[in-house]
């Protein structure tokens, strides 16, 4: 019975989780054995000099250790764990596990500390009042891209006189994903089309249109410096924009099967990941390529985190 029962524990508990009191561990501290320590010298002390007075402190403080006890394995007990939300991140940095921690008993629950099991002494506190919740965010490195599962989280307190602590174990059913972390200087997007003043291809430019007075706001790189420099200044040398109309209509297509195959996959999908993050930025309607995956083109927030996620789980089991 037991064992399955530790067994179970490894398991990930989807959806809010009960503490019951059967899930509750409770030991001596360090203070907690001296205070025992204590007690037992009281007691000797009292019988071999008949002290009423020494039994009746004795006996007293015991059963102050003994409520003590009982209000530190209540402080975890009945509280309701629930995962919380758990946004991206990139491979290296650090991601973050919300935790939303529930109490519906009539009783105030003080110094609850939590912690990943794996890392020691939880070094994260909360206090939740009656009938509220309250909501912490423990951190993790994720040193390699795909899903990262939360570890086993530690409950543990010490409320109300640190005689005794009390912990819980908790296995949340929340996990982050990690993409690739992007190239730090990648080369140019692989672009085609997109009708330029000079004919050239290029994406991120309308179509040429013509010559317009300078308005401002206009980007420096489309001043036409050419016509500027034949106007005179006795004309009022006003300066002039190119302008531009229409869509941009090269097709920008991110092809993992494009890019040197001498490059470790990993760096490919780094580099693959920084051209995501350029288009994006760029606002340039883009598609991706990667193994069987086929996202047409587009741009925006949804169309970013999908190439994205599709880069992350490349060859990972269950993509």
């Amino acid at each position: 019975m037991l064992d399955r029962w530790l067994f179970q524990l490894k398991d990930k508990e989807a959806g809010e989780v009960q503490l019951v009191m059967r899930r509750v561990f409770i030991l001596p501290t360090r203070p907690g054995m001296a205070f025992v320590g204590l007690l037992l010298i009281m007691l000797i002390g009292s019988v071999n000099y008949n002290l009423g007075l020494g039994f009746a402190l004795t006996f007293f403080t015991g059963s102050c250790a003994l409520v003590d006890m009982y209000l530190t394995a209540k402080n975890l007990a009945l509280l309701h764990l629930a995962p919380g939300r758990a946004q991206p991140v990139f491979a290296g940095d650090e991601a973050q596990f919300e935790l939303n921690v529930r109490n519906t008993t009539r009783r105030d629950r003080y110094a609850v500390w939590l912690g990943f099991q794996d890392e020691g002494e939880p070094r994260q506190a909360i206090d939740v009042a009656a009938g509220s919740s309250a909501t912490l965010v423990l951190s993790r490195p994720s040193k390699e891209r795909g899903w990262l599962a939360a570890p086993r989280v530690r409950l543990f307190t010490r409320f109300p006189l640190g005689l005794f602590g009390a912990w819980a174990y908790w296995q949340p059913d929340l996990k982050v994903l990690a993409y690739p972390q992007p190239e730090a200087a990648p080369p140019p997007l692989p672009t085609t089309g997109a009708a330029r003043e000079d004919g050239h291809g290029t994406v991120g430019l309308d179509n040429f249109a013509g010559i317009r007075n300078y308005q401002p706001g206009d980007p420096m790189k489309h001043l036409a410096w050419r016509q500027i420099a034949r106007l005179h200044p006795a004309d009022g040398g006003n300066l002039v924009s190119k302008h531009f109309e229409g869509g941009a209509v090269s097709d920008l297509l991110l092809d993992l099967n494009q890019l040197p195959y001498h490059l470790d996959i990993e760096l490919r999908l780094s580099r693959l990941t920084a051209w995501v993050l350029e288009a994006e930025r760029r606002a340039l309607p883009y598609a991706l390529s990667v193994g069987h995956r086929q996202i047409a083109q587009g741009q925006g927030e949804a169309h970013c985190a999908a190439c994205l996620r599709a880069l992350a789980l490349y060859g990972k089991e269950g993509a």
